[in-house]
């Protein structure tokens, strides 16, 4: 990591550029897969399984509830730390759920204009895990449980299969704990496009929520243009680390290898105000990554980071808000005044005792969040994800006839003559309608009087 003293506010952009591969060179080859999937279904997912994951077998493989259970018994130990990661994120989403899914108050905008709004739950979504050389089962966890509080009707999980056709153990395990039935064994871009458009075993679904490569990220683009919902741009994972003198280099060297070993397109950044600090946690980074078995994907990870000298704190959490990091840790001795005032990050890190490695497996919070600098305007997964807003309104004849002219005026402003005429051809009737509740209200009003 080489060390930026002091840039200057117009080099920052260049210095936060990520290091991302051309989605729009691999768009070609991602369409020529969606197409042959539309096309011609599980024959081609067989043939791309065959490719991309070096599995060959004569129908799409699914592993249903008796085969979790038997690939899960090979990762038993795991299951009371699974047991506990999915109390703490059921707990965190949880909180949010009820209000999520309660149906907000009645709005009235005017005397006889009612309006509310509902959410309900989507009724298919696909999860997608990322397999390969980490199988990333705490993805699941993260998918599926928001999934579960929503109210989702059919939960759809692809996984890429092993070279042997295997599901992984420790996939296996955490759907065990989930009371998960059924697991897809397809991966990458081929998984998305089942998804998106449907085969005779992967149903087509509403929403498509998971990271992956740039393969797969490449393909939930293609999935949203064919109408098929997306959750949020989740490329190669990163992380901005902000720390003072009162940081420990070797907690923060431990920190930046965490999201350096996720894959060579990762990116880790280190920004102080202490000089010694990215010295001497540089040389510490050094020193840990010898040891790590994924030395050389953290390694290449590494080469596209930065270390930033600044000024002050202040000036290190503004770099950090250019940025827009996916995770964002405040290594600093009072983090509390710095974390109030963080706007643009997808998950932030308070103290000296909160490592990342916490929130990407059991603190509570989602680790399915935005990349590449999206977390200006994208929200991590939540319950909120796997739910719609429909909004409603009523009107009583009376609240027709007061704002009907308002409607009328607007709607031929513009031109829309049939916008128009749909309130027009009712006002008559409206105006009936509420002069006859008006007299039967007068009378009511009267006859209570009088019998007073």
């Amino acid at each position: 990591m080489q060390i930026s003293r002091f840039p200057a506010v117009a080099d920052w952009p260049a210095l936060c550029r990520r290091p991302a591969a051309d989605l729009q060179l691999l768009r070609p080859v991602v369409q020529a897969i969606f197409t042959e999937v539309s096309q011609r279904g599980d024959a081609a997912l067989i043939e791309y399984t065959a490719r991309f994951d070096a599995f060959t077998a004569p129908e799409v493989i699914v592993w249903d509830e008796a085969a979790i259970a038997i690939a899960a018994e090979a990762a038993a130990d795991l299951r009371p730390a699974l047991e506990v990661a999915v109390r703490n994120i059921r707990t965190f989403h949880a909180a949010a759920a009820e209000d999520i899914t309660a149906d907000s108050a009645d709005i009235i905008t005017q005397p006889g204009v009612r309006c509310w709004a509902r959410r309900v739950p989507l009724g298919r979504v696909g999860l997608y895990i990322p397999g390969g050389s980490a199988p990333l089962f705490s993805t699941l966890l993260m998918l599926a449980i928001p999934a579960q509080l929503a109210g989702c009707a059919e939960l759809v999980v692809c996984t890429p299969p092993g070279p042997t056709g295997a599901l992984a153990p420790v996939i296996a395990a955490a759907a065990q704990v989930l009371g998960l039935k059924r697991i897809v064994g397809v991966g990458g871009a081929q998984a998305i496009a089942a998804l998106a458009v449907g085969t005779a075993t992967v149903p087509r679904v509403d929403k498509i929520c998971g990271p992956g490569n740039a393969w797969v990220t490449a393909a939930k683009q293609l999935a949203a243009e064919v109408g098929t919902a997306i959750d949020l741009p989740a490329g190669p994972s990163e992380v901005l680390i902000l720390a003072d003198s009162t940081a420990n280099p070797a907690w923060l060297a431990a920190d930046l290898l965490a999201q350096a070993e996720h894959g060579a397109d990762s990116q880790v950044i280190l920004i102080s105000d202490d000089e010694a600090v990215l010295i001497q946690t540089i040389a510490a980074l050094q020193t840990q990554l010898t040891a790590l078995p994924r030395r050389a994907v953290a390694a290449a990870a590494v080469a596209n980071s930065r270390a930033v000298l600044v000024s002050s704190l202040a000036e290190g959490l503004a770099f950090a808000e250019e940025y827009a990091p996916e995770h964002l840790i405040l290594a600093v001795q009072n983090p509390a005044p710095l974390a109030v005032q963080v706007r643009r990050a997808g998950s932030v890190f308070v103290g000296h005792f909160a490592p990342e490695s916490c929130g990407d497996y059991a603190s509570g919070p989602n680790h399915t969040l935005p990349t590449a600098g999206a977390a200006r305007a994208y929200s991590g997964v939540s319950v909120e994800t796997f739910t719609r807003r429909i909004t409603f309104q009523e009107l009583t004849p009376a609240g027709l006839r007061d704002l009907g002219p308002t409607v009328i005026a607007l709607a031929e402003a513009e031109g829309l003559q049939a916008h128009a005429e749909a309130v027009r051809i009712r006002l008559s009737a409206a105006a009936e309608a509420a002069d006859e509740e008006t007299e039967e209200l007068t009378l009511s009003i009267g006859k209570d009087r009088g019998n007073g």
